[in-house]
């Protein structure tokens, strides 16, 4: 009896389970390249939040810019780490649940950094630089629950790159760079590194080429389809922002 190749169960799971293919794929490309914008606009500042703080006291743009990228590329990356997942999934299923498990459980902690990141910038804006540095400063190392998380942040994106890589979803090279996101700094106010760069390019030339991929696999879309979803898609993201300004 005749098997179905990998590939084609994968196809078949991208385009009828969550994400599906074009929300995990544009995902798998929008999230790293989103998040190594921000880590590039922040790269000319020194990475310690006392240091950021200045940095947002001066240059409040460019560093509203830079935090909002990189929260948007992280937001983005849990559909992408559930596509990846999927096609780990296809043949070596405990490393897909496990690795996919641990990244999403450390993408949300990253986003609960963020939101402490915006209340400290909030009060550079309202009670100036210095009085914000001493709040961060002495509230900093405070217990909070996703603390627990920590160890899933870093060790995430290494079992989902052996997964990956033992089931043939990444080369062994584009494997290594996906782990290299381990070593991308945590915690609040965390600026750019060296190993912050490398981190998140590493996770672009991994996670890059897999979206176009997946994006490509399946049947192409009728143009009026394109134009219907980008309408909805559009639509969406403009009551988004306003209720967002509104609240």
């Amino acid at each position: 009896m005749a098997t179905t190749p990998p590939w084609m169960i994968v196809v078949a799971m991208t385009e009828t389970r969550f994400p599906g293919r074009w929300l995990g794929g544009g995902t798998l490309i929008l999230g790293p390249l989103l998040m190594l914008t921000g880590v590039l606009l922040r790269a000319r500042h020194h990475f310690f939040f006392p240091d950021q703080l200045t940095a947002y006291d001066q240059h409040p743009t460019q560093m509203s810019v830079a935090y909002s990228a990189f929260i948007a590329g992280n937001v983005l990356l849990w559909p992408a780490v559930a596509t990846l997942a999927q096609h780990i999934g296809v043949t070596r299923p405990g490393w897909a649940l496990c690795g996919g498990a641990l990244a999403t459980f450390g993408l949300f902690a990253r986003t609960f950094h963020a939101g402490v990141d915006h209340l400290a910038f909030q009060l550079v804006r309202v009670q100036g630089v210095d009085v914000a540095t001493r709040t961060v400063a002495d509230s900093y190392g405070a217990y909070y629950v996703l603390s627990a998380l920590t160890t899933a942040i870093m060790a995430g994106w290494v079992v989902l790159a052996i997964g990956a890589w033992r089931a043939r979803v990444l080369g062994r090279i584009r494997a290594i760079t996906l782990a290299a996101m381990s070593a991308l700094p945590l915690g609040v106010l965390k600026g750019t590194t060296p190993l912050s760069i490398v981190a998140v390019a590493g996770l672009t030339v991994a996670l890059v080429p897999l979206g176009i991929r997946v994006l490509r696999d399946g049947p192409t879309p009728s143009a009026a389809g394109v134009a219907r979803w980008s309408i909805v898609v559009l639509i969406t993201l403009v009551v988004m922002v306003l209720l967002g300004l509104a609240g």
